[in-house]
């Protein structure tokens, strides 16, 4: 079974660029000319160089000792949370920008949910001086505030997406919408391991960092360069597609990912893609996604609104049908409280979208030898507002969390 991408762009029968003909040019350059591209020596040297001195790179790998001994077995925590904006999404900006750069792009477009592919987006585009517009659902403009004042401090336009669920499903769709009436000039910069093909593989391959520190890591902390386990949250899954990239034809490593399962698998709020999702085409990619008997995407809901998502990358589509990846999923309650146990087992507060693959771990079995790595794909400060009002009612019902 082959996890790589053919040239058509297909993960097994998943993937390949479903795109309106205005934008056939754009996406069918970028297809032809991408891994000549990022390959070359002088962007290969420039991508190393910024990941290193501006993104602070390598993350940290962690071993988390109280977390280990409430498991009883050996955690480790890939640090993506302390890299430059607190998150992996850099990794990913900073190659798509300098691709751009290449291409002789003036301005930048890129859709955002949780607000870090949008920060990070707006980052590298001050970085290197190009115009931002960052499409952004009205509800996640309101529950990501602190992204938003972000965005605009480093000089980006954030453009609300108000129909649908006004969350990140239609700011992807805004996206597609300016860049089919802005082909020459505009770049768009996906932020994740979806879309028109060749964006997944190149995503992954930018985010393919993680798993590569991860190798070099493990190697000098554990005598071995393999984990047994590697655990990471999937909305679309880019953070899920780098720490997994090194290890997908390496079947002694379980590739478990966590999906969001809202308020119930079958209470109508879920995002649980693999769980009740078809196959059909979402943003110009054939993958599984939340829809009705007539083709219509339903809307999906998750508490985190980076996994707040109706689909699943074709990578990812390919790995659950495959059976190499393994597919579970967490509550907005079971992530809320793995985010206050490792808070208070080691002083991190991560993102609510990491808190999904965290919340996982009483669910798996575990033995004291196995090595299990988690990707912590982002800081929790902008999820501070749902954590505060989840701390309130908890200190209402005077219920102990986290001891």
């Amino acid at each position: 079974m082959n996890y790589q991408p053919d040239k058509r762009g297909f993960y097994g029968k998943f993937g390949g660029a479903f795109i309106p003909e205005l934008l056939y040019p754009n996406v069918e350059f970028l297809r032809k000319n991408y891994l000549k591209i990022i390959t070359s020596a002088s962007f290969q040297q420039e991508f190393k160089s910024l990941l290193r001195d501006y993104a602070g790179r390598p993350t940290p790998l962690y071993f988390a000792t109280r977390l280990s001994e409430k498991y009883h077995t050996q955690i480790f925590l890939k640090r993506e949370d302390l890299n430059h904006t607190g998150a992996h999404k850099i990794n990913n900006t900073i190659g798509q920008i300098l691709l751009a750069q290449r291409m002789g792009k003036k301005r930048i477009i890129a859709e955002t949910g949780a607000g870090q592919h949008g920060v990070a987006t707006a980052t590298v585009s001050a970085l290197m001086g190009l115009q931002c517009v960052v499409y952004m659902g009205e509800v996640d403009m309101e529950r990501q505030a602190p992204n938003v004042a972000r965005m605009k401090m480093l000089g980006a336009e954030v453009r609300p997406a108000r129909s649908g669920s006004r969350t990140l499903k239609d700011a992807t769709n805004e996206a597609i919408r300016d860049w089919i009436n802005h082909p020459e000039d505009t770049y768009y910069l996906i932020g994740s391991v979806v879309g028109p093909h060749p964006y997944p593989d190149m995503v992954a391959r930018f985010q393919s960092v993680i798993s590569e520190e991860m190798k070099i890591q493990l190697k000098e902390k554990t005598g071995r360069d393999e984990p047994d386990k590697i655990i990471a949250c999937v909305g679309g899954g880019s953070n899920a597609a780098g720490a997994f990239y090194h290890y997908l034809e390496n079947k002694k490593v379980e590739l478990i990912a966590v999906e969001a399962y809202g308020k119930g698998v079958d209470s109508g709020q879920t995002a649980a893609t693999t769980k009740i999702g078809s196959e059909g085409v979402i943003h110009g990619s054939k993958t599984l996604l939340m829809q009705n008997e007539e083709g219509q995407i339903t809307e999906p809901y998750s508490l985190s609104a980076g996994l707040d998502y109706p689909g699943i990358g074709p990578l990812h589509a390919h790995l659950f049908k495959s059976g190499r990846g393994r597919f579970l999923g967490a509550t907005d309650e079971e992530a809320l409280q793995a985010a206050f146990e490792i808070t208070r087992l080691e002083g991190i507060i991560p993102a609510l979208e990491s808190a999904h693959a965290l919340a996982v771990l009483p669910k798996i079995k575990l033995k004291s030898n196995e090595v299990v790595v988690i990707n912590i794909s982002g800081r929790g400060d902008k999820d501070l507002q749902a954590y505060t009002k989840y701390l309130e009612e908890v200190e209402k019902k005077h219920l102990n969390i986290g001891r």
